[in-house]
């Protein structure tokens, strides 16, 4: 077949694809292309509000922080170099509970609003706990379909809570973002979530293997809000987490739609660097905050804790990563969102950027860790 009837059967298959999606989805992924931390502007969302006493990390006149950053394969470079040609928009490192380094890059600032991508995934999780310790959820080794038992019908009957939680689920779902036919994109983009919901089907028996799809995060968020009584759940983030955590600043959290939206419990939590902070201080105390117990200590144990049974990867357990067996783990986004934890340290480092830049960021964690 000669190029040009190619491009022209290619350009017939996608007008006949974008014909079967809806107008508002293609319209958005055309105009905005490809996720941007901006794009908590460009939904509807639900608030979280600020504490009216909120709690701030100490300062020190002598920080303890490295100047330089030793890349995995490349020279040594001054840290606020390398992170800045890397695409990062904020850093911070604390340690024992004092800011250590903290520094914004290219017009951002410590009040600038970034979407967390997929490091609400661990929010989600967290959200969980709770919802089991509060008797909402009974064990997260019952079906989800006891929550949604329209998907009873697709085959998904012998998916269990715990699965979603592993990602090892088996849902049939294109993680894609730049396929603007993909599930991902119609999640992100889409303002139909609990329609696409009600027709996710399986691609394989559930706890077999390890596949990260965002589908299984966004169930978990319709879990919630059908176990929930009488809140979504954003407000039950605002009562369990973010009112407890005394956080410094408003945030929000994305919808599909405004009128009766459902969260975008795989993305979208919209935040400052200061506060992300804060969730990944409530995990290194075990859950605990001033001495109030706000997620089950057991919770984050089996949260965070190397496990490969029943298809389980090791550096992935209840939506947070595991870059190492060592104990340290992290939330994270898909363009370079990073809350990184090592308890053993006393040690919590936030990277927010607009890409991951040529940066292996795990790797550039683990080594400042090795430096205190």
């Amino acid at each position: 077949m000669k190029t040009g009837n190619v491009r022209a059967v290619w350009l017939l298959c996608l007008l006949c694809m974008m014909a079967l999606m809806p107008a508002c989805q293609l319209s958005r992924f055309v105009f905005y292309n490809f996720a941007d931390i901006t794009d908590h502007k460009i939904f509807p969302a639900r608030p979280l509000t600020a504490s009216p006493t909120p709690f701030r990390f100490q300062t020190t006149a002598s920080p303890k922080a490295p100047k330089k950053i030793v890349p995995p394969d490349g020279p040594e470079m001054d840290i606020d170099a390398f992170l800045a040609q890397n695409k990062t928009v904020a850093f911070l490192i604390i340690k024992n509970d004092t800011l250590q380094y903290e520094k914004y890059f290219n017009g951002y600032e410590q009040s600038s609003v970034v979407a967390s991508f997929s490091m609400a995934k661990s929010v989600t999780s967290m959200l969980i706990g709770c919802a089991l310790e509060d008797g909402f959820i009974k064990s997260i080794d019952e079906p989800m379909t006891n929550y949604l038992p329209e998907l009873k019908k697709n085959g998904l009957e012998k998916v269990t809570i715990k699965h979603l939680l592993q990602m090892t689920a088996g849902i049939n779902f294109n993680e894609s973002y730049v396929n603007p036919f993909g599930d991902a994109a119609s999640f992100y983009y889409g303002r139909h979530l609990r329609k696409y919901i009600r027709e996710m089907k399986p691609k394989s028996a559930p706890g077999q293997e390890f596949d990260y799809v965002s589908g299984s995060t966004q169930l978990l968020g319709a879990v919630l809000e059908q176990a929930l009584p009488n809140k979504n759940v954003t407000q039950y983030l605002q009562q369990k987490i973010w009112a407890p955590l005394q956080m410094e600043y408003d945030a929000s959290w994305s919808l599909d739609k405004k009128h009766e939206g459902l969260e975008k419990t795989f993305c979208c939590l919209n935040a400052r660097a200061r506060d992300f902070a804060k969730l990944g201080r409530l995990y290194l105390k075990q859950g605990n905050w001033q001495g109030k117990q706000v997620v089950p200590q057991a919770w984050v144990k089996e949260s965070t804790k190397v496990d490969t049974s029943n298809g389980s990867a090791w550096h992935y357990q209840y939506q947070w990563w595991l870059p190492s067996k060592s104990g340290d783990y992290m939330m994270q986004g898909i363009l370079g969102q990073f809350v990184y934890v090592n308890p053993a340290k006393d040690l919590i480092i936030v990277r927010l950027g607009e890409d991951h830049g040529n940066a292996n960021w795990p790797h550039i964690f683990m080594t400042i860790a090795a430096s205190y």
